[in-house]
Order: C-alpha cells, then structure tokens, then sequence
C-alpha cells in the first residue's frame, strides 16, 4: 500500500512502525461555529482511511482532537456574553451529531485542549530549557523558529524568504517576526490556567505536539488533517516536536 507524504511530495510504500498496528494523530476542529462541507470532506476522508486499514487486518489506534481553547472561540462566546468552554461545548456536539449523521465513527481517543494544560505547560518548560523557547517578560513564551535548522521543510519554505516576506508586526516581545506563541495571558474574561509565566492560556500549535506525544509517543505513523494546516500548524508542530525530543 502506499500512501502521499506531504514531507517528500511523493507517493510512498506504507510501512508501519510496529507490524500489522498503525497509530494516528488528526487534527479536528475548532468549535466555534457549525461544522461545514470542508469539515465533512477531511474527516470522511480519514474515517475512509482507518476503516479501510481495521477492514484489510491492521490494529489502529485514531486519535483526533478538539481545540476547545482558541481566540476564534473566546470572541464568539464574548458576543454571546458566555463562557468560551460553555460555547465551544454547544458546537462539539452539534460536531458529533453531524458527524454521527455522515456515518463518522469516533475516534478512539478525542482529547481536549482545555483537560491537558498539565501536558502543554511542561512541554512548553522542557522547550524553555533546552533553549529553544524564550520569553522577553514574564507571561508571553515563544518558539525561536531560528533554532530549528529544519524550519520550513514540510511546506518547502525558506526561513529567509518567511522573514524577508512577512507582513507580521514585529511584536517588541519577539526575536524575529515569525516566532510563534507557546503560552499568553489571558484577559480576566478569558478562560486561563496557572503556569510558571503566570495566569493565560497556550498558543494554538502546542497543543498538538502535547497531546499527540501523550496518546501516541515522540514517534507514530500517520499525521494528518486539512491542507489549509501544513503551514504554520503542522510546519510549527514539527519543529516543537524534534526540537523537545
């Protein structure tokens, strides 16, 4: 069997890290508004793929997760005046009721941003120490994307091209433009957590990196979800994730 390898470009025979199982990791969705045809063209497509791998012998383990903490969410639930996670809980499962009505089968694990602080934050120390994260105060933490020599190589983008292009301000709180936020603090309306750079809440390339290696370990063999996230999500979970192993 072969599968496409968005890193290489090309069409590439599948093998397995462990014989006959296959682990995954899938992006799911933020819930902050109704799920659309997009939503329901990606995780068909995945379900299409784990039914098949159970259907012809392999043992799978899916896991797909929710990004119930996220900016999108907190200004919906601040226009209708309730909390982000009571909202964001309205649209998973209405998420789950179409998915169920599209013949979705649910994952095998479906975590929660917002139940795995504990695992962000210490990712997010552990990045700190070996140098590859910093903070210019005391509540912003970013990624130093000029510490990962392999920056750009899943989207084919040069680091100097992403710098010399960017239309990003250069926050006074960042060593270079294209950084990205790890954790921020949140606002007293905002959903937040304590940490070791005070109240806030994580950025949302983390997350990911946390719970996949939680679930599923350092290494698993398939990661996916829409193409719309190679670049900066997957992009960035590559390097937080090589760079803390």
């Amino acid at each position: 069997m072969k599968i496409f390898n968005s890193l290489t470009g090309k069409k590439e025979t599948f093998k397995p890290k462990i014989k006959r199982e296959v682990s995954i990791y899938i992006c799911g969705l933020t819930p902050y508004d109704d799920v659309h045809i997009g939503h329901a063209r990606t995780f068909i497509n995945f379900d299409v793929i784990v039914k098949f791998l159970r259907f012809v012998g392999f043992k799978v383990k899916y896991v797909r997760n929710i990004t119930d903490v996220d900016d999108k969410i907190i200004n919906r639930a601040k226009e209708e005046g309730i909390p982000a996670l009571d909202f964001s809980k309205k649209f998973i499962k209405e998420m789950h009721n179409d998915f169920f009505s599209l013949g979705i089968d649910s994952p095998d694990v479906e975590p929660k941003v917002s139940d795995h602080i504990e695992e962000i934050i210490s990712m997010i120390q552990s990045l700190e120490e070996k140098g590859y994260a910093y903070r210019k105060n005391e509540s912003d933490v970013y990624f130093d994307i000029q510490k990962f020599k392999d920056y750009g190589k899943l989207s084919n983008k040069k680091l100097e091209d992403l710098v010399a292009g960017s239309r990003v301000e250069i926050s006074e709180n960042k060593k270079n433009s294209e950084d990205f936020v790890l954790w921020k603090p949140s606002n007293q309306d905002e959903p937040a957590w304590n940490s070791p750079w005070g109240k806030g809440r994580p950025g949302w390339h983390l997350e990911c990196s946390a719970m996949s290696k939680k679930f599923l370990s350092d290494e698993f063999d398939i990661h996916g979800g829409g193409i719309d996230l190679i670049f900066p999500h997957h992009e960035n979970e590559i390097a937080q994730s090589c760079c803390n192993n």
